[in-house]
């Protein structure tokens, strides 16, 4: 819990003020803004994802139609996480189970959406015959953004924050009710007046602005070293988890605690670990765009043309890849050049023909 503070103690402040009400009504349905802000991030997710995927030679859709299995899967497991881990605010006296499936108030645990969104997503990365790896590098540089809008919907519900501040960014945390019955209610109530009973350190913001760093860094990485089988994906798991783990330790909302120390800290160690071993074991080539293109959906042509964001940098290279890796259809590129050695059907030329086939050398005429 944290200390009230006066309002004179603060007056002075540019702190940030929290909304008045995070839930609308629009006749007897809430509008959430929590619910809002994952729903924009997982739209720009897959949007971004599909672009990134065409670019590398994938089919147009190919994201969206492997989101139909990996959304729903994420969020379930981001809330059996969440549920799981911090069991005490569902189970036990006065506390009523049911709350578990209400995920519009907030509480999805990352760690679980990206486990069971995965198994989602390798289910339908199989149905359309595309390669996980590469799927999960397309779509990471979105994941983390998707995060970052999401962790708008945390200020709206007035939670994730960490301890009290007097720095200019601080988090001002009003009292909220509900109008009807005047009892408090923190995440569908509407706020009293504007004087902070608190003001404390904003972290849903500083892993909103940490996980837009991320975001750049492994675009940047990504057409500096033209990465792929899952390192992009790894990369920016490594990036986000060694965020918070010191957002972590800054933050004062109830969680379950492993020898006295948050678990989320203890999960943020081991996870970070393996996305660095993953980077240093995995090598190699990134994908070829043929492998990328998977099975056509129904009426589709068999093999759309192959875009690259990094056709340029080839141009450059001479038109070789620079990193060895060929085109779609590069493979066939040295066909004409046999064609011209090639005598033409009905040519006159029976002798030079015959050499040929018995491998004299080339004709003469």
């Amino acid at each position: 819990m944290t200390a009230p503070v006066p309002a004179s103690a603060t007056a002075f402040l540019a702190n940030i003020p929290s909304p008045d009400q995070g839930v609308w009504y629009i006749g007897p349905f809430p509008l959430r803004a929590y619910a809002l802000c994952i729903i924009a991030g997982i739209v720009v997710a897959i949007l971004w994802g599909d672009r990134r995927w065409v670019a590398r030679g994938g089919r147009k859709g190919t994201v969206v139609d492997i989101a139909v299995f990996a959304v729903p899967f994420g969020l379930v497991g981001g809330r059996l996480y969440h549920v799981a881990t911090d069991w005490h605010k569902y189970f036990g006296p006065d506390r009523n189970p049911l709350d578990a499936l209400k995920v519009w108030e907030g509480g999805l645990g990352i760690w679980g959406a990206v486990a069971l969104g995965a198994v989602g997503a390798w289910i339908g990365c199989r149905r359309r015959g595309v390669p996980l790896p590469a799927f999960a590098d397309a779509v990471a540089p979105g994941l983390v953004l998707a995060q970052a809008i999401g962790r708008l919907g945390n200020w709206f519900n007035q939670e994730l924050y960490g301890g009290p501040t007097t720095l200019p960014w601080g988090l001002e945390i009003y009292r909220r009710i509900d109008p009807a019955t005047g009892l408090s209610d923190p995440i569908a109530g509407v706020a009293a007046d504007h004087t902070p009973i608190t003001v404390v350190h904003p972290t849903f913001l500083y892993e909103l602005l940490w996980n837009v760093g991320v975001c750049l860094l492994i675009v940047w990485a990504d057409r500096q070293f033209r990465m792929g089988r899952g390192r992009v994906f790894a990369l920016y798991v490594a990036g986000y988890t060694a965020g918070r783990f010191w957002i972590e330790l800054m933050r004062t909302d109830e969680a379950t605690p492993l020898f006295g120390i948050r678990i989320n800290v203890f999960t943020s160690v081991i996870v970070f670990a393996l996305a660095v071993v993953y980077l240093l074991v995995v090598r190699g080539k990134r994908e070829d765009p043929a492998q990328l293109l998977g099975k056509p959906r129904p009426g589709e042509e068999d093999e759309p043309e192959a875009r690259s964001d990094d056709a340029p940098a080839e141009e450059a290279a001479g038109g070789e890849a620079a990193d060895g890796e060929r085109r779609a259809g590069g493979a066939d590129a040295a066909e004409p050049e046999a064609e011209r050695d090639r005598p033409e059907a009905g040519s006159g030329q029976p002798e030079a023909q015959a050499q040929r086939a018995n491998g004299d050398g080339e004709s003469r005429s």
